[in-house]
């Protein structure tokens, strides 16, 4: 089975490891990267998103032990645009968050336009910081949480520039 997941990833989390985990449950996993002229368009939050080398150096280090446990391969490639490579053909599954479904219905729309079958969408739960919040990049980047959803309060946020 060939599984697809997209997103910016960055930084990667412990939500992230989670739509991670569950895709190479399910298949071999392709991970749509944002490209750096997308990334900032997906954001509900004006912030400064690292550059594409970077985001994708530290993606694949966090696929890599997955893939290996679980005898997988994964692909990262650049998503130029939301819909990305989930519209392709050869896809069976794909991974999304809460907040992403409408996405991914999206998605199935365009691939039934295109006379393709449309994906199995896998919705994988949030996972929450020990405020009780969801763990997302932006809470991350705003120094409120680590990655693990630790609270940080003395810690400084990146902020909207670099």
């Amino acid at each position: 089975m060939d599984v697809a997941l997209g997103g910016t990833f960055d930084p990667v989390h412990d939500g992230h490891r989670n739509l991670f985990e569950r895709a190479f449950e399910l298949g071999d996993v392709t991970v749509g990267l944002t490209s750096d002229e997308l990334a900032p368009k997906t954001r509900h939050v004006d912030r400064y998103v690292r550059p594409y080398d970077e985001r994708k150096r530290d993606l694949e280090a966090e696929l890599e032990p997955l893939a290996e446990k679980h005898d997988r391969s994964f692909t990262i490639r650049t998503l130029s645009e939301p819909t990305g490579i989930a519209t392709e053909p050869q896809f069976d599954y794909l991974i999304v968050s809460p907040e992403t479904v409408d996405g991914g219905k999206r998605i199935n729309e365009l691939r039934r336009d295109q006379g393709h079958d449309p994906l199995e969408i896998i919705i994988v739960p949030h996972v929450y910081a020990e405020d009780g919040d969801i763990i997302s990049s932006t809470r991350i980047v705003n120094g409120e949480i680590d990655e693990h959803g630790n609270l940080t309060p003395d810690r400084d946020g990146r902020g909207r520039s670099r």
